[in-house]
């Protein structure tokens, strides 16, 4: 065996992306492809009265403009297609920045300046758009994919009461936006009735099936296909399935030719989901040692006027940490926005709520923040009845491991008591934790006569390192050398795959990778003992090893043969398949970090970060690592800078661009040190998802280490300089 998995292994696409050799789903060449604008609705709430596109008809180079009276009629899909309703079907108006027409035209620029001249007249309904004004409005919805938003464990309130010690506070975050680098896009290309779309989603085949149900189609698999080979950034923007694609399928449908539309900045904050504004009302009751006897958790976020679906969990508040009562509400309230979805580590709001009141109730008791949570640690769900302890959590160990490489045994617990030069210093901490889901996958592995392998499955490759890591676990699994394995990806021709969402790549796709790759690693040196031309010929297959792409005799080492030989012999192609079930699971961490603030100026900057993750057996060190740095800077952003504003009379988003929705650049992010909880054994069933934990503690630890630095305990993100001074 060749020992790649676990290794510090460049990323096998890594030349591709910065050559300009991959291709992403814009790039994707299309002969008369149409470029399409969408016209987006100026009001939040009422009806299109008249569209006027003469203007437009008459610019050069326009081939069309479709309006809902004359778009084709569509069916509205369940989810992951996630609005109750498809834009240009009707008249009426449900958000700010809704689709009402579409300009398709021979050049982008064509498209765009013929958008601009369609005149729209509308019959207003005055929105409503503020969390705060309607809380007294919020209700219970409806369970969303059959998990609850209500779950009772003891009595929760009957414990708070009687508790020795309570901490209650609200906590609060802003709307939030996705803003991957790459803008969602879609080309669709038409012929003989079969439509192929080059897309930039984490999910072909849920774009496969949800636009198949659109249409009508029966068997997906055979009228659409879908192709995204990369993905320039998504963290969950581009998981599931939006108005554009659709519409953009329909038009090419419709004038006959393929068409092409890319999203503008200001677009995506209204096309395709977001963080919804959140408000937190939590109540901890504890003894005088610490141990939890009472969690109450409601929270409250936005929804829309035709769905209920509630994407920010708090599965933190009812399994991270040992406590017999427990009672969370996740409440909603309509409001004449967009809908909201999930965006990475979802759990983040109800989680930044969690850590924060467990800082604060270390502080009420004189514990230390650390010993506070190993004292109320978890060693089994205690949601499922009975309790199923958790196999192999070592959320103890990163404990330890994250606190001595930070030094936190050097902190002075006092406010305000460590100062250097001009600036206060901080010390704060935070526990992390992300479910993982597991989706069924299929994957194929052919042996060409060549000997190299190729592997194919219609996952994904969202920025994680997924071709690297599925490659790195064939290679491990045929005893070949890396360079020997090319994985193909992102396109519904290939064996099923789910989305790559909830932090469920590899925790589904590797099993069936590494059940593909052995066996065909067996066929083929059952090729070689049963060929009388190979050395190996007569030799027990189980007495044969593999390295390096050679087969060896274990008995005798001057016997062997190599992959190229037995295959070149075989003389033809040699085809698996691979499939395979995980656990789905949570995977751990804990964040340390320093603040340093300048009273007089406000200024804050995060000068140290350590962490330590629990996330299984580390299949990437290298890609691990990277998803650390990504979750501390999606963190910081969450804790820092990002906050979507919204117009209160009009509902208009009046920040739509990276000038004013600020997002943490490399400046902003200091040296990261990461630590992780190795499990180097367990095959493939030691794999958890990790992609989303390490955001998940970053803005709580933030906060805390302000109080830790000033004294100030701040409860609403973005920590701006306004709350500082």
């Amino acid at each position: 065996m060749s020992g790649l998995v676990g290794q510090d292994v460049a990323r096998v696409d890594g030349r591709a992306k910065v050559t300009g050799a991959a291709r992403y789903a814009a790039d994707q060449q299309v002969p008369g492809v149409l470029h399409g604008a969408l016209v987006m609705s100026t009001i939040a709430r009422g009806e299109v009265l008249e569209i006027d596109s003469r203007a437009a008809l008459a610019h050069p180079g326009v081939v069309a403009v479709y309006t809902h009276a004359d778009m084709r009629k569509l069916n509205v899909p369940n989810f992951p297609y996630n609005r109750r309703f498809i834009p240009m079907q009707d008249a009426r108006v449900h958000h700010q920045g809704q689709p009402v027409a579409y300009v398709v035209a021979e050049t982008l620029e064509q498209a765009q300046e013929a958008a601009a001249l369609v005149r729209v007249r509308y019959r207003a309904e005055e929105p409503v758009v503020r969390l705060a004004d309607v809380l007294d409005e919020a209700f219970l919805p409806q369970n969303f994919r059959d998990r609850p938003n209500e779950i009772k464990r003891g009595d929760a309130a009957a414990a708070c009461e009687r508790a020795e010690v309570r901490v209650e506070r609200t906590y609060s975050s802003p709307m939030q936006h996705h803003n991957p680098i790459e803008p969602h896009t879609t080309t669709a290309v038409w012929e003989d009735g079969v439509l192929t779309l080059y897309e930039s989603t984490q999910g072909v085949m849920f774009v496969r099936d949800i636009v198949a149900a659109a249409f009508g189609f029966d068997k997906p698999a055979e009228r659409v296909r879908v192709i995204s080979p990369y993905l320039g950034g998504g963290f969950g923007a581009k998981a599931p399935v939006y108005p554009h694609t659709l519409l953009t399928a329909a038009v090419a449908e419709l004038c006959g030719r393929p068409v092409k539309l890319v999203l503008t900045r200001a677009q995506m904050f209204t096309s395709n989901g977001h963080r919804a504004e959140y408000r937190h009302h939590l109540r901890l009751g504890a003894d005088r040692q610490g141990e939890l006897t009472a969690i109450v958790s409601t929270s409250t976020a936005q929804v829309t006027r035709l769905d209920e679906n509630i994407y920010n969990g708090s599965d933190s508040a009812v399994r991270l940490y040992a406590c017999p009562n427990v009672h969370v509400r996740q409440l909603g309230v309509r409001l004449d926005l967009p809908t909201s979805s999930y965006m990475r580590s979802p759990e983040t709001t109800a989680h930044f709520g969690l850590e924060t009141a467990m800082d604060e109730l270390s502080y009420e008791l004189g514990i230390d923040p650390v010993e506070l949570r190993i004292r109320n640690h978890a060693d089994a769900d205690q949601q499922a009845d009975p309790p199923v302890p958790y196999a192999d959590k070592r959320l103890l160990d990163c404990y330890r491991m994250a606190a001595e490489a930070f030094g936190w045994e050097r902190r002075d617990p006092r406010p305000g008591a460590t100062k250097d030069g001009d600036e206060y210093v901080g010390w704060g901490m935070a526990t992390e934790v992300h479910t993982h889901n597991v989706i069924p996958a299929q994957t194929r592995l052919v042996i060409g006569t060549d000997g190299r392998a190729t592997l194919r499955v219609a996952s994904q490759e969202i920025g994680t390192g997924t071709y690297t890591v599925l490659s790195q676990i064939v290679a491990d699994g045929l005893g070949v050398p890396l360079g020997h394995v090319t994985t193909l990806l992102g396109d519904t021709a290939y064996p099923s795959a789910g989305v790559s969402a909830g932090s469920s790549t590899m925790p589904s796709v590797a099993g069936p990778a590494d059940q593909a790759a052995r066996q065909a690693r067996k066929a083929v040196i059952e090729l070689a003992v049963a060929d009388p031309r190979s050395p190996l010929h007569g030799v027990p297959a189980a007495e044969v090893e593999v390295r390096e792409g050679r087969l060896f005799s274990r008995g005798d080492g001057d016997r062997r043969d190599t992959y190229r030989d037995v295959m070149n012999r075989h003389g033809r192609a040699i085809e698996v398949a691979g499939t395979g079930q995980n656990t789905p699971g949570h995977s751990f961490g804990a964040v340390f970090l320093e603040v340093r603030i300048h009273p007089r100026l406000g200024r804050l900057r995060v000068t140290r970060v350590v962490t330590a993750h629990d996330l299984g057996r580390v299949l990437n060190r290298r890609t691990a690592r990277g998803q650390v740095i990504g979750g501390v800077t999606w963190g910081m952003g969450f804790a820092l800078m990002e906050h979507t504003m919204v117009d209160p009379n009009t509902a208009r988003v009046v920040n739509p661009n990276l000038s004013t929705y600020l997002v943490p650049v490399c400046a902003d992010v200091p040296s990261v040190e990461t630590l992780f909880a190795d499990r180097k054994d367990g095959g493939m069933t030691g794999i958890r998802g990790f992609g989303e934990t390490p955001g998940t503690g970053v803005p709580a630890a933030i906060g805390n280490a302000i109080y830790h630095a000033i004294g100030r305990r701040l409860r609403d993100v973005p920590f701006t300089q306004d709350k500082l001074l």
